[in-house]
């Protein structure tokens, strides 16, 4: 029987075979709050946490997926940033980039997306919305609050966010590699059949654990979710999972 050093050793070794994801903040209190919650919501990662980026040498040789660093209330054109960005980008070539703000409007939004950022996400979203977005930059999405934009074509500087839409919007897709809203007669309502698959998407289990957790084959569990892919009128799970999600948590809603 192994004993408690090679058991250790065991578990270091296959957590070191695992893709990472890195939270920088220097706040410990609010970094200690994501990584626990992304911990439990997106388990076949490595969670890895530090308080600035010069701590990413420390992983190098890994598969490093997505760095999410929190700005605060920086200006996202100040020199700060561009140079943590540049050394991501150095230490981490590979790695999708998440900026967690505390500022929510469209010129940080927008200068964010010119500059590569794949997930936007400031702290006025709910925690849910937030694991989605993340989910979504993992799987090769972009996730942002939108500004709305009106059947007509009209802006309004308002944000998709916490309720404050107009009734006719919902949720949004990516187009030629941009987002826009999309009108919400246009999703279709899910069974309850698809809505007990949907649930067991947002926990991330695979088809395989969907299938006996639902009593169901796993063929049947694909056709339900190529059904509700088409219903949200998404390209993949993770992006139906995060439509879905913003719709029935009242981000897009009145």
């Amino acid at each position: 029987m192994m004993d408690d050093l090679d058991i250790a050793a065991d578990a270091l070794g296959r957590s070191h075979k695992l893709p990472v994801i890195v939270i920088v903040n220097d706040q410990v209190l609010p970094r200690s709050c994501i990584v626990n919650i992304l911990k439990r919501e997106l388990p076949g990662f490595e969670i890895a946490e530090m308080a600035t980026t010069g701590d990413l040498n420390g992983l190098s040789g890994r598969n490093v997926r997505l760095v999410a660093f929190n700005m605060g209330d920086v200006d996202i054109a100040d020199p700060s940033v561009g140079d943590r960005l540049a050394l991501i980008e150095e230490l981490c070539p590979s790695a999708h980039v998440a900026l967690l703000s505390d500022r929510n409007d469209e010129a940080t939004a927008t200068a964010a997306m010119q500059r590569g950022i794949r997930g936007f996400l400031p702290s006025s979203i709910p925690v849910e919305v937030a694991v989605a977005g993340l989910r979504l930059v993992l799987a090769g999405g972009v996730y942002r609050p939108l500004p709305i934009v009106k059947q007509y074509g009209a802006t309004s500087p308002r944000f998709v966010s916490e309720g404050n839409v107009t009734p006719e919007l919902s949720p949004v897709c990516r187009c030629n590699g941009f987002t826009k809203l999309v009108p919400e007669q246009m999703l279709a309502e899910l069974t309850p059949r698809e809505q007990h698959v949907l649930a067991a998407l947002k926990l991330g289990l695979p088809n395989k654990l969907i299938a006996v957790r639902l009593n169901l084959s796993e063929n049947t569990v694909k056709m339900h979710i190529q059904h509700i892919m088409r219903k949200c009128r998404a390209r993949n799970r993770t992006e139906a999972v995060l439509r879905w999600s913003g719709r029935t948590n009242g981000l897009l809603s009145s």
